[in-house]
């Protein structure tokens, strides 16, 4: 493999591949990582890390405490999954992708491993975010869980803070059926005395965490409303929690560097020094196209929510599912009457069109269906006039097809 492209290429159909595949990817066990790890000679034990978990917000949360450590001029790695355009959005090092080249020597250098091994693809790229990390000596990495906690890939590493933004019923075909159940999953990653900052405090979920971090003397912070507003490039009324979990954990380092004034600077610019995509993103006004990532029911109540404090005349939603959503319940969230435009996005494990078409048919709502993401896309922007409102949501994949789409368009 010399090039980039075909370095991708090998990795994308020989590696099992959690987002592409789905459950046949997932390894219940943490074994195969730790083997990993010890072959690369431990790397995340040469950098302090923050590991974030939870249902929703764990992407932007992180993005924010890693823009407001950069802020405090240090050097911060970012792992965080999945991407959207480019497989080097998952590594980065204060806002820049790991280098082509340190992907293709990483891939070579070990490829005879992963083959030998059966890595999966999520081990092997956690795998070379912590040496790149190694390599480019960064002061602190900033890792976000890819699925629940416990288990993950990522809790090879003992942090000095570890954050859990939310729960949600997400994943219940790995993590439990109850939200206490997944509390007790994504609280795996609380370790013996270092502090744990709790994003939202319930009565459901609140005992879960008491219990475990007192199983390993660790000091629980349950997240509290700010006095004060903190202005960021983030947009969406649901940042608002993300940036209270953000903040919280930034005071808890203790790190005198990291300062309120700081802070203020990070959060102000996230989307400039991390490249974060997908949150509430505006890509055009007349007509508004709206971009969002939301995907279970938590994400997507959030951006019904959000639609009410808007201004327009018609909704056109572009949606795309993965298997095991309930999409009856999900699109029962949005508005009745909006024009839905619902195709599926060019992965494995895509909730199938005949499928979707059979799932929905008993509900009052206008719905045209598509063979493809991009014609449901094209289809709504046509259709939607200068006053009306476009949002393109229901999954990572969707948007990423649609923010391929428009990057091509403009080269």
């Amino acid at each position: 493999m010399k090039t980039y492209q075909e370095t991708l290429d090998w990795m994308f159909s020989k590696l099992p591949m959690y987002q592409r595949i789905g459950k046949r990817a997932y390894k219940p066990n943490m074994g195969s990582m730790l083997n990993l790890d010890n072959y690369l000679c431990k790397p995340h034990k040469s950098f302090k890390s923050i590991h974030i978990a939870g249902t929703n917000g764990k992407g932007s949360t992180s993005h924010l405490i890693s823009s407001a450590l950069q802020s405090s001029g240090y050097k911060v790695g970012l792992y965080t999954s999945p991407h959207l355009m480019d497989f080097r959005e998952r590594i980065k090092i204060n806002g820049n992708k790991i280098p082509h080249k340190k992907v293709i020597q990483f891939i070579a250098e070990h490829k005879n491993y992963f083959e030998l091994n059966r890595t999966s693809f999520f081990e092997m790229t956690v795998g070379m975010a912590f040496t790149y990390f190694k390599y480019a000596k960064v002061d602190y990495a900033v890792i976000e869980v890819g699925m629940g906690g416990r288990l993950d890939a990522t809790n090879i590493v003992t942090p000095v803070l570890s954050v859990i933004t939310n729960i949600g019923l997400d994943h219940v075909e790995f993590l439990g059926t109850s939200r206490s159940k997944i509390a007790s999953e994504k609280a795996g990653i609380i370790k013996t005395s270092i502090p744990v900052v709790i994003g939202e405090k319930d009565q459901e979920t609140e005992s879960v965490f008491e219990e475990i971090a007192n199983m390993n003397s660790a000091p629980l912070i349950f997240n509290k409303p700010l006095d004060m507003e903190w202005e960021t490039d983030l947009k969406g009324g649901y940042q608002v929690k993300n940036i209270q979990t953000a903040y919280t954990a930034l005071n808890e380092l203790s790190d005198k560097r990291v300062d309120n004034n700081s802070i203020k600077q990070g959060f102000k610019n996230v989307i400039s020094n991390t490249g974060i995509q997908g949150r509430w993103q505006v890509i055009s006004e007349k007509p508004k196209i709206l971009l969002d990532v939301g995907h279970n029911k938590e994400g997507i109540s959030l951006i019904a929510q959000q639609l009410q404090d808007l201004s327009f005349n018609k909704l056109h939603i572009v949606l795309g599912f993965v298997k095991g959503k309930n999409v009856n319940k999900l699109i029962s969230l949005f508005p009745k009457e909006a024009l839905f435009y619902i195709s599926t996005p060019k992965i494995e494990r895509a909730y199938p069109l005949e499928r979707l078409k059979a799932d929905l048919i008993n509900n009052n709502l206008t719905i045209k269906y598509f063979e493809s993401v991009i014609e449901s896309f094209q289809s709504a922007k046509s259709n939607a006039f200068q006053n009306d409102l476009v949002l393109v949501c229901g999954s990572t994949f969707v948007v990423a097809e649609v923010l391929s789409f428009l990057k091509d368009e403009k080269l």
